[in-house]
């Protein structure tokens, strides 16, 4: 979305973006003019193996307004060892810019390993809760079995608190989640014509609970739909959000920063 030369963008936070992949390579310096000039003011870089950590760290350095987490997909099972865990805890504790774990989850829409994905999932959740860290949650097609193993958590006192990310469920299931004290974050699905439960979820949803990302390079928004996401594009995510509930831009933006500032513990400097 265009925003006039006097008239500043307002702030934002692409609360879940994948720039160290390699179609970033060629032009990222542009890309990073453009959420800049986008008023985005922070990024949370999300993690899909160990690998990725190293280059990470280093778009860290030269992009200070990043920040990211560290952890397993769920859809990259075959990442996970018996060391796993400890890289993870290492690398979190090497470097104040990691602020959540993740992403981490289940996912039964391209997988059936249910077990495998599980066995990744449960120490990655304990070590959240023993860093105090909050966890990025990708959840599809599999809310029944996440929400039975946060419960179980949540009985004992070890669920972390956390974001499930790229929201794609229903009001119901949205319900159980926000239960369970965790934040809801929007993508570039909720501007998809027909995705209604994404819209009702996005009327619905409390005010100081939910956040907007990109998923960059994936889901770009209307009407960019199928070219590659960028976090620029969070304004957009931000605009159908605002449409969705009525509201402005403005308020969008300074309720859904101040959301993920609070979860993530972003820096005043930063935000």
């Amino acid at each position: 979305m265009a925003v006039s030369s006097h008239q500043a963008a307002p702030s934002l936070v692409d609360s879940h973006c994948h720039i160290v992949f390699r179609n970033f390579e060629a032009d990222l310096d542009e890309v990073a003019s453009r959420w800049r000039e986008a008023g985005v003011k922070a990024l949370v870089h999300a993690c899909v193996e160990p690998a990725e950590i190293p280059a990470i760290r280093a778009l860290a350095d030269r992009f200070p307004e990043l920040r990211y987490a560290v952890g397993v997909h769920p859809l990259d099972t075959q990442h996970w060892h018996g060391d796993t865990a400890a890289t993870l805890e290492a690398a979190a504790r090497a470097d104040d810019r990691v602020v959540a774990i993740g992403e981490l989850g289940l996912d039964l829409f391209k997988a059936t390993n249910l077990d495998e994905q599980l066995a990744a999932l449960g120490p990655q959740l304990d070590l959240a809760v023993a860093l105090d860290l909050p966890v990025i949650i990708h959840c599809r097609d599999a809310a029944e079995p996440m929400l039975a193993e946060l419960r179980r958590r949540e009985r004992v006192g070890r669920c972390p608190r956390g974001v499930m990310h790229c929201w794609g469920g229903t009001p119901g299931e949205m319900a159980g989640f926000l239960e369970l004290g965790l934040f809801i974050s929007f993508s570039g699905t909720v501007t998809f014509p027909r995705a209604e439960p994404i819209h009702e979820c996005a009327r619905l949803v409390p005010a100081d609970r939910y956040l907007v990302e990109t998923d960059c390079p994936f889901l770009a928004p209307v009407p960019r739909r199928g070219k590659r996401n960028e976090p620029a594009y969070v304004a957009s995510v931000a605009a159908r959000v605002a449409e969705l509930r009525g509201e402005t831009l403005e308020e969008v933006a300074t309720t859904t920063t101040a959301n993920a500032a609070r979860l993530f513990r972003l820096p005043l400097q930063v935000v």
